[in-house]
């Protein structure tokens, strides 16, 4: 899978995105990150790529011109790419901002579907909302706060989407069994020393029969995701059956 990220800081998503796990990945060729620099296609002689927005207020913004050169660029130089998988790639213009969609794991997932994703970084106050008309196909978010710019975002969705393509990680499961995948939070895990500070290991882990342990994994994640994010049980038979003993304590009066 190829991401093309347009950005004013390319050093920074190159920074995050070339270590650990994904940087592996790019380096055994199971994805490619591409950075392009907005100020590369400034036509202004000093690269400027911003200006004051027209009726006033605060800050400056991102013009649509350096952003649009960029775009024709990044599709440009993809037809090669295109001709080696013998059809158009399937592609999708993304742009981060924090008026899109909250990202989710069921998101970042149908995204693994496309070829190539293009991701446009925001800074100073956004961008001209004409190449987001123009453009992009979809803006996402990774929460409900503000940021000074798109790079750590677009990280964030490339490691996401990335993590669960083939081979990026050992085994599928390594992902569609952990926190929020597998629909609530992953149970505790514990390692050496077996005592830590009067804290013990609970004794099933270490009894070697994988039964009463994958149970015990089982009620500790339905524990821990009803005391940290109960929300996620919402509909679910677990989140179900916790209402009813919910509502008949309240019956008993306890």
């Amino acid at each position: 899978m190829r991401f093309d990220i347009m950005t004013l800081f390319p050093d920074v998503v190159d920074t995050v995105l070339s270590s650990s796990i994904i940087g592996r990945a790019q380096d055994g060729g199971l994805v490619e990150v591409h950075t392009h620099n907005i100020r590369d296609f400034s036509e202004n002689k000093h690269r400027r790529v911003d200006d004051t927005p027209y009726g006033g207020g605060m800050g400056m913004l991102m013009s649509a011109v350096p952003i649009y050169g960029c775009f024709k660029s990044v599709v440009e130089a993809q037809r090669e790419s295109d001709e080696a998988l013998g059809r158009p790639a399937k592609r999708r213009v993304i742009y981060m901002s924090p008026r899109g969609k909250v990202l989710t794991q069921k998101r970042a997932f149908e995204l693994t579907k496309y070829d190539n994703l293009i991701i446009l970084c925001g800074h100073y106050e956004g961008v001209d909302e004409r190449i987001i008309e123009e453009i992009v196909d979809e803006e996402i978010s990774i929460g409900d706060y503000v940021l000074t710019g798109g790079e750590l975002p677009a990280c964030v969705l490339v490691d996401c989407v990335s993590r669960m393509l083939d081979g990026v990680l050992t085994n599928e499961d390594c992902w569609r069994g952990e926190s929020i995948a597998s629909g609530m939070l992953e149970y505790p895990q514990y390692t050496r020393p077996y005592d830590f500070r009067g804290r013990l290991v609970p004794d099933v882990l270490l009894s070697g029969h994988h039964a009463n342990i994958e149970k015990w994994r089982r009620e500790a994640a339905i524990k821990k995701t009803m005391e940290c994010r109960p929300e996620l049980l919402q509909g679910t038979e677990v989140g179900i059956e916790k209402t009813n003993s919910d509502e008949e304590e309240l019956k008993n009066g306890r």
